[in-house]
């Protein structure tokens, strides 16, 4: 069995988890969630925690097990805290400007590149060189901020480009004559 499965994942107050018909629906006050319940895995509610096991039988279950309890202990950790990505422009002339839905980036090409949140995603920009993801999904968020830094990822040789806060660019030496 998955050591992680055997956490049981705390159910806070104001939290409502409703498990039925192979999926579980997670509904907090910021959002409601659902994921379907792998065949596999059965989870169970044991008073203010849930708990994620393996059904017996199963050669999948004992590792699928784990990544059940870590899906829903994010969905319960989003729709009570929510989950935000960080991203810095890095270069002269890189900014960014949050309209609404809309993320406008000035990136250094002879265009503009517009790109559309999906539902659920809300964007900010502190400063014209910041970008802030925010929702209640983890995996939507991360692959948000994954899709803007994918417009200009960060060059090795002077860093310029759109990374992570906190991401550590290896800067390579320039050829010598």
């Amino acid at each position: 069995m998955s050591r992680i499965a055997k956490y049981p994942v705390p159910v806070p107050k104001g939290v409502d988890v409703t498990v039925s018909g192979g999926a579980i629906s997670v509904k907090g006050p910021l959002g409601t969630l659902t994921q379907v319940i792998l065949p596999s895995v059965s989870i169970e509610r044991d008073g203010d925690n849930l708990q994620c096991r393996a059904i017996e039988g199963t050669i999948e279950g004992g590792a699928m097990s784990g990544t059940m309890r870590a899906l829903v202990n994010n969905m319960v950790t989003g729709v009570t805290k929510g989950f935000e990505k960080k991203l810095a422009l890095i270069g002269v002339g890189y900014k960014a400007q949050a309209q609404g839905a809309k993320l406008n980036l000035s990136l250094g090409f002879s265009h503009p590149v517009v790109h559309d949140m999906p539902a659920g995603i809300k964007v900010e920009t502190p400063t014209p060189t910041e970008i802030v993801i925010k929702g209640v999904d983890r995996q939507v968020v991360g692959q948000v901020a994954a899709e803007v830094r994918a417009y200009r990822p960060p060059e090795p040789y002077k860093g310029k480009g759109v990374r992570y806060v906190g991401e550590v660019v290896v800067i390579k030496e320039t050829k010598k004559k």
